[in-house]
């Protein structure tokens, strides 16, 4: 049975938490793929890959950035609520924090099962806490200057692209942290992985801040500017991209037939991502947002449920993508070691499924997480415990 909406949660941006529910579902789906694919290459690697398997990785990179850019916008959006800027400073940079604790925790034993905390992993999580924590600053400046700040890292930061962390020697860690994947040893046994670099995560935050004045303007107006930035986007991907000029580190090249050159022209770098990868995902993202406006149905609400308790839907997902693996797995009698530590991304001779039953398992997952995310969607809806804010 899915929800009918109250008046309650009418007051709210429905397209915000329509788009925000698709691409968590989504999300899982690469999850899924992870932890239940026999693929043995980089699924974007054109060299081997197929067309289902390159389609199955490259739409879940529309999740990170719109996940990202709505969570600056729906911070904006809390100042009209009530909230003075030094409360919304305050709870972003408390918000951050407990983000950081529980990527280094709760969400690293999901995806690894393994508690040696002290080899650390920077994730999407990880992005998203030090965007806030830098976000709770930036939201005292005019919003010109935020605006300044984060186009400046969306446009700009791929010129740092040439410089590489073993030019700093023993300050390696930090410029991992800020703009490069990769994995830094601080001493015995203790490391930090960096997935997902700070930049341009933060600007991309900032400008979703930015854009929550949009959101506040008039039907027309606001569809107006939303049709507007979304398409000068998606022009502006399609023009640079075609050019190699700027704008990613790996360039498209011609394959051995027509149809695998749009999929080079499509493969864009996303650790850290790309100018390019930013216009392909956010611009269709801002487009959308008007159009899912409109629309009041069984999906639409089905999408809602889970765009409106994204945090608890993470660590559900996680945990039960993971522990499916891991029992069917045993069913299976394959070593269960294989979903344990370094091993869980690693080669597991006679384990996975083709891209079928993926799907399959990413189905079963989303069904599975959808009433115990309605049932948390209405405590928070009916509950206002501060707590539930950070959850």
């Amino acid at each position: 049975m899915f929800i009918a909406m109250s008046p309650v949660a009418n007051k709210r941006i429905a397209s915000i938490d329509i788009l925000r529910g698709m691409v968590m579902v989504i999300m899982a789906l690469d999850h899924t793929r992870d932890y239940f694919s026999n693929f043995p290459y980089n699924p974007t690697d054109l060299e081997h890959t197929n067309t289902a398997m390159f389609f199955t990785r490259w739409v879940t990179h529309y999740c990170a950035p719109i996940f990202i850019f709505l969570s600056g916008t729906s911070a904006y959006l809390s100042l009209s609520k009530g909230k003075t800027k030094k409360q919304a400073s305050v709870f972003l940079l408390q918000r951050g924090l407990w983000l950081l604790l529980l990527e280094l925790t709760i969400v690293r034993f999901g995806w690894l099962f393994n508690l040696a905390v002290t080899d650390m992993v920077g994730q999407v999580i990880w992005a998203i806490g030090w965007s806030m924590i830098c976000l709770a600053g930036l939201i005292h400046l005019p919003r010109w200057a935020i605006l300044s700040f984060s186009l400046l890292l969306i446009f700009g930061h791929n010129t740092l692209d040439g410089i590489k962390a073993e030019a700093f020697s023993d300050n390696a860690l930090y410029w991992r942290v800020l703009h490069e994947f990769g994995y830094t040893k601080l001493g015995d046994g203790i490391g930090l992985m960096v997935i997902y670099p700070l930049v341009p995560w933060v600007g991309v935050m900032a400008a979703g801040y930015v854009l929550g004045a949009v959101m506040q303007q008039e039907e027309k107006q606001r569809n107006r500017t939303l049709y507007t930035l979304g398409i000068t986007a998606i022009v502006l991907f399609i023009a640079l991209r075609y050019t190699n000029l700027y704008g990613d580190a790996s360039q498209w090249q011609p394959q051995r037939t027509g149809w695998f050159t749009v999929l080079s022209f499509l493969n864009c770098s996303k650790y850290p991502p790309s100018l390019l990868y930013l216009l392909m995902t956010i611009g269709p993202a801002l487009v959308a947002l008007p159009l899912l406006e409109r629309i009041n149905n069984t999906a639409t609400r089905f999408f809602t449920v889970f765009g409106r308790v994204p945090m608890f839907y993470y660590i559900l997902h996680i945990y039960l993508i993971h522990t499916m693996a891991l029992v069917i797995a045993l069913f299976m009698n394959i070593p269960a070691n294989y979903f344990m530590g370094d091993n869980v991304f690693g080669a597991k001779p006679g384990w996975g499924f083709d891209l079928p039953m993926v799907y399959v398992f990413w189905l079963l997952t989303i069904a599975l997480l959808y009433l115990p995310c309605r049932w948390f969607m209405f405590v928070k809806m009916n509950h206002k415990k501060w707590w539930l804010s950070y959850l």
